[in-house]
């Protein structure tokens, strides 16, 4: 049965105390952000691999993004079967590898970070539990600091993914401007945490597919979207790029179908406004998210103090929507059907 409307679901409670648990990161492990982004930047990789599967992932292509986009250095998400399964001989030298996981606990993410560090990588691990089997493989431990988290759908860990990889960006950069900016972040949360996206819940309330849209950074928080309309609502949800979506998958937009749009600040917003308005024109029900002044936004987004940071912000105001459609739709997003905390793969 569904939690009772006015009960908080663990998902709101969590999702809401992330800009705590931010502060709370952001407050400590200063010296092991400094010693690995310092031998990031003496001895740059030649690449740099992320280990993770779910929201993790997601959170690992918006890290991989940064580090594209900033320092240039290429990054692959490393499909971990050729570690698990296929013995592949994986040239290690030179590479970074860099895992993020809540539990650090699945089996198909140590393998790989054992496999990386015996090879000569510098491996880190993103992750919640600091001791778990995961920290204790890699050569760095970035602890999340997001304290226990309860609800299967993850919130609060995942915003805590994002903050720690972007500070690690700032670390490895030496950027002042990005530091403060994150210094300055759990604030804005707290402000993307109160926006009121109830203007999404009717036009969601009913529909069966739906395309979550994004760009540049944006677009890992896309990924996180779409996931959670499949875990938490049973909506066939799909995470596009706003360049992609424009290709094959046009072919399903029509009366019908529904798109949420990400539009912050950076390059892709004004082809992602453009894209809302042709999604429209096609008869899709569209909800754009964009900062104040965006011309069609539906949904508020908060700017932070810096706009590689705005995303974050995105997903903050976008969690309470989500959970709050999970009841409407007559769900309960602490219990997604089929699905556990802790998933365990090889």
């Amino acid at each position: 049965m569904p939690a009772e409307h006015n009960t908080p679901t663990l998902m709101a409670q969590e999702c809401r105390s992330a800009p705590e648990r931010v502060a709370e990161l952001l407050a400590h492990d200063a010296e092991v952000y400094a010693a690995l982004g310092a031998s990031l930047r003496e001895l740059p990789p030649a690449a740099l691999a992320t280990i993770a599967r779910g929201s993790s992932d997601h959170a690992a292509h918006y890290l991989a993004y940064l580090v594209m986009a900033r320092l240039g250095v290429l990054v692959s998400s490393l499909p971990m079967s050729l570690v698990t399964l296929y013995n592949s001989p994986l040239q290690c030298k030179g590479v970074a590898g860099l895992s993020f996981s809540q539990s650090g606990q699945s089996p198909d993410l140590i393998a790989p970070i054992e496999y990386l560090r015996a090879g000569g990588a510098r491996t880190a691990a993103f992750v919640n539990d600091a001791e778990s089997p995961l920290a204790r493989a890699a050569e760095f431990v970035l602890p999340l600091r997001a304290g226990p988290e309860k609800s299967v759908a993850a919130t609060k860990s995942y915003i805590a993914q994002l903050v720690a990889g972007a500070r690690l960006v700032a670390h490895w950069q030496d950027d002042a401007v990005l530091k403060q900016a994150l210094q300055d972040l759990p604030a804005r949360l707290r402000e993307a945490a109160a926006l009121d996206w109830s203007a999404a819940i009717e036009p969601l309330r009913s529909v069966d597919r739906l395309f979550v849209i994004g760009r540049g950074p944006a677009l890992a928080i896309a990924e996180e979207a779409a996931l959670k309309f499949k875990e938490t609502c049973s909506v066939s949800a799909e995470a596009f790029s706003g360049a992609e979506v424009q290709h094959g998958p046009m072919a399903l937009v029509g009366s019908g179908f529904a798109a949420l749009v990400f539009a912050p600040r950076g390059p892709a917003q004004a082809q992602l406004v453009e894209l809302a308005g042709r999604l429209r024109e096609r008869g899709a029900t569209v909800l754009l998210a964009a900062p104040a002044g965006t011309p069609g936004a539906d949904l508020p987004l908060v700017t932070t103090g810096h706009e590689h940071l705005d995303p974050i912000a995105a997903v903050q105001s976008f969690y309470p929507m989500v959970e709050q459609l999970a009841r409407a739709r007559g769900f309960d997003p602490d219990r997604p059907r089929h699905l556990s905390k802790v998933t365990k793969t090889q």
